[in-house]
């Protein structure tokens, strides 16, 4: 049985994703598709629209038939992070043939050999990544330099080598290849060309395609309606329905008072001690904050950026000082021990015999509600939902307390 793996946000999902969903089937000829999915904060360290459960069932209406938690220890991380956590669940499940992921090269051709060598060469790697990013450059462009160096070679390589990699799929592709070989993992890798769309266009270039950045553009100028053609028609359904609850949309903004709480409170020594918090920002931070001409984190995030620190960086950092995250929790050491748990979100009546033959091969524990089970990881998942509940548009003790009550969406029909 073959059994394609993706790792998605669905921030929301719309015609883009769900061409990558059929083209995975299509190239990898699965029976079944497991995705793993970001909870509710995402890995540029932002809110998601609407919450993971109506998110989950945006992937479920689409066909998939298993949708697995990826923790906030693993989501809202550089790229290295993100794809070992995600590829980590994956090969847990002991039943993943297949991972499919979206790319600007379209092809695994330049991508496994870049993979093959840069997993050999994880300090180096690191030591030159550490090096670019300190110059202000963002992620892909500065893990582009880093890689070039790292591979070393003739000047036509590593220029080649930076080319491919400055694109962000195919820098976030590498890093699902280098999980898979850190992993050891049997899971065969496929590719699937980004169409119409580019990674963070801001406004739409296709009459059906548009990035999961115009399409929030597009509801938030627009409402619903300008975003539609551009969405599934279950996708339109459920953040209708989401929308009307009091359930979203939510955004950083929905998050300013809590986060600002958060930030006049702490000492310098106490945001230092938080992931993310490094190089002096815990400074900045608190030199920033009076000299706000507003309270608000689009002005705050607008004030503290530099060349060296990038808005993605600052995004995160906000995010973990939000969340209280512990630095030794989140430190490579930790997080390189892999995710502790299975967390299902939902499963369609194929995926209940999915999780049935996963009970026989899993090497984690599969959860289905968040009271099953004691770990770190799984109490910052709880904490992460509590807080963007709290930051919904209409606030209920209900939602606040969802994570002990929640059993997986079940898609019958």
């Amino acid at each position: 049985m073959k059994i394609v793996g993706i790792i998605v946000e669905y921030n929301p999902l719309h015609n883009g994703h769900a061409y990558h969903f059929a083209e995975a089937k299509r190239l990898t000829q699965a029976d079944a598709v497991i995705a793993v999915m970001s909870g509710d904060f995402l890995q540029r360290g932002e809110p998601a629209l609407v919450d993971k459960w109506a998110r989950a069932e945006m992937a479920l209406r689409l066909g998939v038939d298993v949708v697995l938690e990826l923790p906030v220890a693993y989501a809202a991380q550089p790229a290295e992070w993100f794809a070992y956590g995600a590829v980590a669940l994956l090969d847990a499940t002991g039943i993943t043939t297949h991972l499919c992921f979206g790319s600007e090269a379209g092809a695994l051709t330049a991508l496994l050999p870049l993979a093959e060598r840069l997993a050999a060469e994880p300090q180096a790697l690191r030591a030159a990544l550490a090096e670019e990013l300190a110059t202000g450059a963002s992620y892909p462009a500065a893990y582009a330099a880093a890689a070039a160096r790292t591979l070393g070679g003739s000047a036509l390589d590593a220029a080649a080598a930076r080319a491919l990699l400055e694109q962000p799929n195919n820098s976030l592709g590498l890093h699902y290849l280098i999980a898979l070989r850190r992993l050891r993992s049997g899971i065969a890798p496929v590719t699937v060309r980004r169409r119409a769309a580019g990674y963070g266009d801001v406004a739409p270039t296709n009459a059906s395609i548009a990035s999961a950045t115009a399409v929030r553009r597009l509801i938030a100028g627009g409402g619903l309606t300008a975003a539609a053609p551009y969405l599934p028609p279950s996708t339109v359904d459920i953040l209708a329905r989401e929308f009307a609850a009091g359930r979203g949309p939510v955004t950083w903004e929905s998050l300013a008072a809590p986060l600002f709480h958060q930030l006049l409170l702490a000492s310098p020594e106490q945001l230092a001690a938080l992931h993310e918090v490094t190089e002096g920002l815990e400074y900045r931070i608190k030199k920033t904050l009076p000299r706000l001409a507003e309270p608000t984190v689009a002005e705050l995030l607008a004030q503290l950026k530099t060349k060296r620190y990038t808005h993605t960086k600052l995004q995160r950092t906000l995010l973990h000082i939000l969340l209280q995250h512990p630095r030794e929790l989140l430190a490579p050491e930790a997080l390189a021990q892999g995710p502790g748990y299975l967390r299902v979100l939902g499963f369609s009546a194929a995926g209940q015999q999915l999780l049935k033959r996963m009970k026989q091969t899993a090497r984690l524990p599969i959860l289905t509600r968040a009271a099953e089970m004691e770990h770190p990881q799984l109490n910052l998942d709880i904490r992460a939902a509590a807080v963007y509940a709290n930051a919904m548009p209409k606030r209920s003790a209900e939602e606040l307390l969802r994570e002990y009550r929640q059993a997986p969406i079940r898609l019958t029909d």
